[in-house]
């Protein structure tokens, strides 16, 4: 029997080769490193290299004069503690200069110059210490129209960050409105040339359902390579190109839903991530529109983490408490369970669930997650290794 058994091992090594290779070529497995929790977005003519500390001071003046209200929502004196600290500390996890849809009415001189500007500004950002982790630009999509301008802007803004003395390693681009794969393998020979990585935005439905009837996501994926690094959901472009009215519009339509559950089946096991949209209900005006502004922002970001989304959108310094609010809570709710499950699974204990090896990996994830964003310390992890089950 073990001859037989030797025989058709190597027939099916022979004959699984080429399957062998596309899968570990095609499915890496998760992208290593921290994963930012949000990006926040910027017109490109309202950034300066002051604005990260900017935004936490404000973050911070919202959520004083309305303490009361934020307290009572959170219902957790420590976490409402921890929300202060990140805000004075690191308000901004990722920034993305936007020269899209958040810069509008500018001509072509307003646009140069703004690059130009924003490029220097980001230097002396870096310089300062007052840089976000992680950072990008958004540019104009590559229909015919805008991509002569796209590709201008950001030849400028990255050839300006570099001659300022700045980093663009570990930096982002993101490409919105993509309507054919054509266009994803067009940035990817862009982001070789430049050196930089880039991210799909999801916001037509071209790029969920191509003309065969297929998943064009996901073969936007692989044409992407080692240059794509996510695929963030657009909110109201894809809602409104789906014909869905304005007062219906939420990362919550069962539209949305759909995308989103298109673009993780696509990207699972890829490497490349996931980031849920934005909502534009802001908690600005008077205190009962900014408590439920807030309510709507953190139940939004509990139902995005829920669904594996771990990345969302922030359009306004006033969504980063609650945003922060609801990843702490996510992560510190969940965090007695994730630790005695991980570290039964790692005796080998018997105990009510029988975890299995992806599970332990997600539960590893999971902490690590936590660790990464300020809600779980080091001390908490029960000296706890959760690299070592990745």
């Amino acid at each position: 029997m073990s001859d037989l058994a030797d025989r058709l091992t190597r027939e099916l090594d022979e004959r699984l080769a080429g399957a062998d290779a596309a899968l570990a070529r095609d499915y890496p497995g998760e992208r290593p490193g921290r994963q930012p929790v949000h990006t926040v977005y910027v017109p490109a003519d309202r950034y300066d290299a002051g604005l990260v500390p900017a935004y936490g001071a404000a973050a911070l003046r919202a959520l004083d004069d309305h303490a009361r209200a934020f307290a009572d929502l959170v219902g957790d004196d420590e976490l409402v503690q921890r929300v202060r600290a990140k805000l004075a500390s690191e308000p901004v996890e990722d920034l993305r200069v936007d020269f899209e849809d958040g810069y509008v009415g500018r001509t072509d001189e307003d646009e140069s110059a703004d690059a130009e500007r924003a490029a220097n500004a980001l230097a002396e950002s870096q310089r300062n210490g007052e840089a976000a982790p992680f950072g990008g630009i958004r540019v104009k999509c590559f229909e015919a129209a805008t991509r002569g301008r796209a590709l201008r802007t950001l030849t400028a803004y990255v050839e300006t960050v570099r001659e300022a003395g700045g980093s663009t390693e570990g930096w982002v681009v993101t490409l919105p409105k993509v309507t054919s794969v054509d266009q994803v393998e067009a940035m990817v020979h862009v982001a070789d040339t430049l050196d930089v990585s880039f991210e799909v935005q999801v916001e037509t439905p071209q790029s969920i359902l191509g003309p065969d009837g297929t998943a064009l996501v996901a073969r936007m994926v692989h044409a992407g390579g080692e240059r794509l690094t996510g695929l963030h959901y657009g909110t109201y472009d894809y809602s409104a190109f789906v014909g869905i009215v304005a007062g219906q519009q939420s990362l919550e339509h069962p539209v949305a839903d759909h995308a989103k559950l298109v673009m993780q089946a696509a990207a699972a096991g890829t490497g490349v991530r996931l980031s849920d949209g934005s909502t534009n209900v802001l908690p600005v005006g008077d205190p009962d529109h900014v408590e439920a502004a807030w309510a709507n922002h953190l139940r939004l970001v509990r139902r995005s983490l829920e669904r594996g989304y771990y990345q969302g959108w922030d359009l306004h310094p006033a969504q980063l408490p609650t945003r922060y609010a609801a990843t702490y809570a996510f992560y510190r709710k969940g965090l007695a369970a994730a630790l005695d499950r991980l570290e039964a699974y790692q005796q080998r204990v018997e105990g009510g669930i029988a975890d299995e090896p992806a599970t332990a990996r997600a539960l590893a994830r999971y902490l690590l997650r936590g660790l990464d964003c300020g809600a779980v310390d080091p001390a908490e992890m029960r000296n706890i290794d959760a690299t070592r089950f990745l």
